[in-house]
């Protein structure tokens, strides 16, 4: 145990795969483990071992315990992980994922995920919950504009004119709403308003996050970034320094181009859509709104570079564009700790020229 340098992970509910090799990447170790003995193994390992593990759930987890230990824990995103498996998609199992973990940590140019803290985690079960009764909301509503549909009733596509108009149409018996139908019908208007009350039960626990962290009242200062945009991009991305410059945490996000270039001609096409889903549509969302409104463009250098976008090329590619912008100005705001200033001109670094010998 003494000669093993790195430790490759592949988590699991019950069972976790694990793969060691030496300084001379000959394999020491390559066994399953019970999860309650995980622990246990990884404590004969010598002291600041690298342990490595896919980012996956409990995977910050298994990364706090570990660290706490003194050893070097670390997570790799799995789509980076994969071309390490010599066995291809084709040879997918739990020791050669262990066995490409492994392989995939020991390259100097491989990219890392920071371990959320225990606050990060907190906050964004928060945003997972709510996102999760946004949609179990949305399917609801339609499930009572269909029953209302095959009486006959046809209610205009807003929630709240259904809200407003529900009841009235539970009571009017004069409709052809069948006595069996109104009782389920009854049912979702309580269901639904229960949906409500944890949506803002959610709410409130997000706008107590922008009340309390002030990096998340400086963030939402941008245009088309509001309390809820920017208490995710808090709890998510923690350390903002862990990124060289905005481009990259803009690449992070996936809201650069792809690529398909070669020979020196270059290819671009729609954005990457890489990274968190739910952060990339919530900065996307609020550059739509932003662009399509006019909102807050007025005297607004920002804003009427996006109007002026919308105009030369279309409304789309001006809303992806300020997304990325945004996401840009909050690396830049977050680690130099200043407050976002829309009339702000970076300027440049000019590169002197060296003197003549």
């Amino acid at each position: 145990m003494r000669k093993i340098i790195r430790v490759g992970v592949d988590l699991a509910k019950n069972v976790i795969q694990v793969h060691a090799v030496d300084e001379h990447g000959t394999v020491v170790v390559a066994r399953a483990l019970r999860r309650e003995k995980f622990i246990t193994w990884c404590v004969q390992l010598p002291a600041g071992c690298l342990i490595a593990m896919e980012a996956c759930s409990g995977a910050h987890h298994w990364c706090h315990k570990l660290q706490a230990l003194g050893f070097d824990a670390r997570m790799i995103p799995a789509q980076f992980v994969a071309p390490y498996r010599i066995q291809g998609n084709s040879g997918k199992n739990d020791a050669n994922d262990a066995a490409a973990v492994c392989e995939a940590a020991s390259r100097a140019h491989m990219h890392f995920v920071t371990p959320k803290t225990v606050e990060q985690q907190g906050m964004l079960s928060v945003h997972r919950l709510r996102e999760g009764i946004k949609e179990e909301r949305t399917a609801l509503i339609n499930r009572i504009r269909g029953l209302l549909a095959e009486f006959g009733i046809v209610v205009p596509q807003s929630p709240d004119v259904l809200r407003s108009q529900l009841q009235e149409l539970l009571e009017d018996a004069s409709n052809e709403i069948a006595s069996l139908a109104r009782l389920v019908l009854q049912r979702a208007q309580q269901h639904w308003q229960e949906l409500d009350e944890h949506m803002r039960w959610c709410d409130e626990r997000i706008a107590a996050h922008h009340q309390s962290d002030e990096r998340v009242q400086r963030a939402a200062q941008l245009m088309g970034v509001g309390p809820v945009t920017a208490s995710a991009l808090i709890a998510t991305v923690g350390d903002f320094n862990q990124f060289k410059n905005g481009a990259q945490l803009g690449a992070w996000l996936g809201l650069v181009p792809k690529q398909n270039s070669s020979g020196g001609v270059a290819r671009l096409g729609g954005i990457t859509k890489r990274g968190d889903i739910y952060l990339r549509t919530l900065l996307i969302q609020g550059a739509k709104a932003v662009v399509l409104t006019g909102k807050q463009c007025t005297n607004n250098p920002i804003g009427q570079w996006a109007q002026s976008l919308r105009q030369r090329s279309n409304w789309y590619k001006a809303v992806v564009a300020l997304a990325n912008k945004n996401a840009r100005i909050l690396w830049a705001i977050m680690t130099r700790g200043e407050n976002f200033d829309a009339c702000h001109v970076s300027t440049k670094h000019v590169r002197m020229p060296r003197p003549a010998i």
